[in-house]
């Protein structure tokens, strides 16, 4: 299985890179047609997404150098930006009151801050792995930075899983379980399998099943609320 990953990771990336771009593009194709915030949440966490795998992807064409280093910062700046819309995504799922709504716009203000500010002052480091050039955070990043970062990528799954466990109960879908469930279990089977150096790659596909769930989510979810409205 190891040998399989190493040898195909660069053409998959790819093949991940352009489904995150084809689900992004459904999901604000769906939102300019519905208007539903749920679309353009899903829509901005997927531009996150498919950023990330897009400059990975580069990553086994494009020579180090300043424009790969740009635009690699970029991408952990994007990540700590985008990925925070995950707790109102769950929110708006679950028809949080407004007073709750606005708490949890509050707190992901404040995520989107860090998170941001996290992006800037991570030490950039290049790793090379399957053929595969990327930059990584390095031993200098901040204990502040690596602290955010460690929020953003597993703080934020943990409430997507348990807000689709109340969606499959009070709804009847388990669209968004999935979405985070499946997120949760291939960021796993990196360290579970020992392929700690391909966790990164692994995860992607985790990613993409992530956005696919999303976009089943938020179409489910306007039909209803559309159904009630009428």
């Amino acid at each position: 299985m190891r040998e399989f990953l190493l040898v195909s990771c660069p053409v998959l990336i790819w093949v991940i890179s352009a489904l995150q771009t084809l689900f992004t593009a459904l999901t604000f194709r769906a939102f300019s047609k519905t208007r539903s915030i749920l679309y353009l949440l899903a829509g901005l966490v997927g531009l996150g997404l498919f950023y990330d795998a897009l400059i990975i992807s580069l990553g086994s064409v494009l020579q180090p150098g300043p424009l790969f280093t740009g635009l690699s910062r970029f991408r952990f700046v994007a990540h700590g930006a985008l990925i925070p819309l995950l707790f109102p995504f769950c929110a708006y799922a679950l028809d949080f009151r407004k007073p709750w709504k606005i708490l949890v716009w509050v707190f992901t203000c404040i995520l989107v801050i860090l998170g941001t500010a996290e992006g800037i002052a991570t030490e950039l480091t290049m790793q090379q792995v399957a053929g595969v050039t990327r930059y990584t955070s390095g031993n200098g990043t901040p204990g502040w930075a690596q602290a955010v970062s460690g929020i953003l990528s597993y703080g934020t799954v943990v409430p997507l899983i348990l807000a689709g466990i109340v969606a499959w109960i009070r709804q009847k879908t388990p669209h968004l379980f999935l979405s985070g469930f499946l997120m949760f279990l291939f960021s796993a089977l990196g360290p579970a399998t020992g392929n700690f150096d391909l966790i990164f790659f692994i995860s992607m596909f985790g990613e993409v099943c992530m956005m696919l769930f999303f976009l089943l989510y938020a179409a489910r979810k306007a039909a209803a609320d559309a159904s009630r409205a009428s």
